[in-house]
């Protein structure tokens, strides 16, 4: 057994999307090979409902698949394809654009204001950038939830893992996307693939990953070149990216943490992208856009 080592560890960072929707991204709309098949993920969680209800307003989507898990609040949803509905917190939406669609989602806080969740974009392989476009709906009481004799939770959103399934399935990457809650002072050893790239991203508590026990000795952001101590813990908003290996091991900090495991096989394939359409040449990229101006994006996508 090889513990994956950090290749990488840094913090979110302020964006501003949609209509004006204020969130943090993880990493995305960069080189993104690393990641591979993920190409972004956005941490949406916001208190401040002014910061979030403009939401996202109607938009293409193309070659692609966008996973949105909701932790607290609501998202609203509707598409081109006569779908709408709500995804609560603990739901997950699993949304294959595939050849073409237009939806908007526009979050609702609860009772408290708090808008909270992650959206996560898988690409799809070329074989299915035109497959036909689907959703997979899920409800909080449909995702499995592994529970450890010392208090630790996984809840299994996608994929297989020790022996149990996720209710998300057919998805081209063959994610493997797990909440993990480790109690205080605890250490876990969680499996993965050698074969995957895999990342993880906190969003409570704090703890060490791999088996330093000293600083990091991987690229971080936001030292100054007077800063002697680079850190040794990931805390609430801490992307750490994995090397190859087939385990992950983490020891929760005094508070415990609690973080996202995704892992995926790499597609390996050229990504032309640009906003919300990612195809594999410019090409490609530039008829999409063709086809929106003159209102053919989903027609001629569809074939007809």
């Amino acid at each position: 057994m090889s513990i994956r080592p950090v290749k990488r560890l840094v913090k979110s960072k302020p964006a501003l999307e949609g209509a004006g929707v204020h969130l943090r991204r993880a990493f995305g709309f960069g080189n993104t090979t690393d990641f591979d098949p993920f190409l972004l993920l956005d941490d949406f969680r916001n208190d401040v409902p002014e910061d979030y209800q403009a939401g996202f307003p109607w938009h293409p989507h193309r070659g692609i698949e966008t996973i949105t898990y909701v932790l607290a609040g609501t998202v609203e949803h509707g598409d081109s394809m006569g779908n709408q509905g709500a995804i609560a917190a603990g739901d997950v939406q699993w949304m294959t654009a595939g050849r073409g669609i237009i939806h908007q989602e526009m979050p609702k806080g609860d009772a408290a204001g708090r808008m909270h969740g992650f959206q996560l974009w898988a690409n799809l392989p070329a074989s299915l950038k035109m497959t036909t476009p689907r959703y997979q709906e899920v409800k909080a009481a449909d995702i499995p939830i592994l529970r450890e004799d010392d208090g630790g939770e996984i809840r299994i959103v996608c994929g297989n893992y020790r022996g149990t399934a996720g209710p998300v399935d057919g998805i081209a990457a063959e994610p493997i996307y797990l909440d993990v809650t480790v109690p205080p002072r605890r250490r876990k050893t969680l499996k993965v693939e050698t074969t995957r790239h895999a990342f993880a991203y906190v969003f409570a508590g704090s703890g060490k990953f791999c088996n330093a026990s000293g600083p990091l000795a991987v690229p971080t952001e936001g030292v100054g070149w007077t800063d002697t101590t680079p850190p040794t813990e990931a805390d609430n908003r801490s992307l750490v990216l994995f090397d190859r290996g087939d385990e992950v091991t983490v020891e929760a900090g005094e508070d415990g943490i609690r973080f996202l495991l995704v892992s995926g096989k790499p597609l390996a394939e050229p990504v032309a992208w640009y906003g919300p359409i990612v195809m594999n040449t410019q090409e490609q990229l530039r008829q999409a856009f063709d086809e929106l101006q003159r209102g053919t994006f989903l027609k001629a996508a569809a074939g007809i």
